[in-house]
């Protein structure tokens, strides 16, 4: 389904690696600390055009070795509706079941209706997902993929996205009561930031896996965003929602 990463070997790769991985140290550092919510989305999307200008134009690379090849939409869509429909499955079951319900009393939800469908709909695709997925499941394993091969491009894709997380989980202890009890203070402070950061890995590995066997960009960007997005929905049914 993929066309090969490691074809059309570009001159210029290692300087289109470097420019990006710096672009995306000072995007996460502009988002996470100095811009106003409002500016987070256009902050990203323009970041992550310019990731793909970037790839394309110094690195070589094509629109089919990032995943934005328009043939392979239909794979994309088959493989990431369906990983999106099981997270739901899995998600209504988790709150259904008493000991896993309060999981998804999250205080980052918003207590409106629309402000959750406002989170999952917009914030979630446009704010987070888009330039993670472009970023780590498309122009990074690319570009290493080149000189390292697709595995190994992967994994060091999949590193680098475990290490963007660590200022968006500085405070993730305190979001959730279970993890303020589990996790109290510093300490616990530190301990979750270091299991953001590996499960954030493994999820990436997970990802780009997906992107692989699909051929596409859209399967992870659909089950990053019913990750995230639906975690938002079914936090609203269990904490404001009818009974």
């Amino acid at each position: 389904m993929t066309e090969s990463l490691t074809s059309t070997k570009a001159p210029r790769v290692g300087w289109s690696l470097a420019a990006c991985i710096g672009l995306l140290v000072v995007s996460n550092v502009v988002a996470n600390r100095l811009l106003p919510s409002w500016a987070v989305i256009p902050w990203n999307l323009t970041v992550a055009g310019a990731l793909i200008v970037l790839a394309i134009r110094v690195g070589g690379r094509s629109a089919a070795q990032l995943g934005l090849s328009r043939a392979a939409l239909p794979s994309g869509l088959r493989w990431g509706g369906g990983a999106a429909g099981l997270v739901l499955v899995v998600y209504l079951i988790g709150a259904a079941i008493p000991s896993t319900r309060s999981l998804f009393e999250d205080s980052r939800v918003d207590g409106s209706l629309i402000g959750s469908l406002a989170q999952a709909l917009l914030w979630v695709p446009l704010g987070t997902v888009v330039i993670e997925e472009v970023a780590f499941r498309g122009v990074l394993p690319a570009l290493f993929a080149v000189r390292w091969g697709r595995i190994r491009g992967n994994f060091a894709s999949a590193v680098l996205f475990g290490l963007w997380h660590v200022l968006p989980a500085w405070r993730i202890n305190t979001a959730n009561p279970i993890f303020r009890e589990a996790l109290p203070g510093t300490p616990g402070q530190i301990t979750a930031i270091v299991l953001g950061v590996v499960a954030t890995a493994i999820a990436g590995l997970f990802l780009s896996w997906l992107r692989d066997r699909s051929g596409s960009l859209l399967a992870p960007v659909m089950l990053h965003t019913a990750t995230n997005g639906f975690g938002y929905i079914v936090g609203w049914m269990v904490q404001y929602g009818p009974g």
